[in-house]
């Protein structure tokens, strides 16, 4: 255990969070997404669930700048794209200041594919995706 780091965040997880420079992406994905397939370094993060897995990132990661630093997948069988996780996921990005943006399932594949990591999870929940870019500390 670490004081201030929740501990949901294993030494993997902290590892790679350390690992990845401003503008590599971390994709975090549903117990369904073909993660193996997909990423080009996996992590498990099996019996954690999306929230507060992101929670716990969003809590000490840097988030870029940009319009689209966060990227959240849609429910393709929807003509609004949108269900109860993805409301959470806004939710839980609100609680920092930031926005996740919907992205349509073509351009998440890639993304997730091009990610600097993967952290597969055990949601259940469908289309409980999301895609995290990192920013920078600035000295003081």
């Amino acid at each position: 255990m670490l004081k201030k780091i929740n501990p949901i965040l294993g030494p993997d997880v902290l590892f790679i969070l350390r690992e990845m420079g401003h503008g590599d992406q971390i994709a975090l994905v549903d117990g369904n997404y073909p993660a193996s397939a997909h990423a080009t370094k996996l992590i498990r993060a099996d019996g954690i669930e999306l929230i507060p897995l992101l929670d716990a990132i969003l809590d000490i990661l840097p988030i870029d700048e940009g319009t689209d630093a966060i990227v959240r997948a849609i429910n393709v069988t929807k003509k609004s794209g949108t269900d109860p996780i993805h409301n959470a996921i806004e939710k839980t990005c609100k609680n920092y200041k930031l926005t996740a943006i919907p992205l349509d399932a073509d351009s998440f594949y890639k993304r997730v594919k091009n990610a600097f990591a993967v952290i597969a999870t055990t949601e259940r929940s469908l289309y409980a995706n999301v895609i995290l870019t990192k920013g920078v500390i600035f000295p003081t």
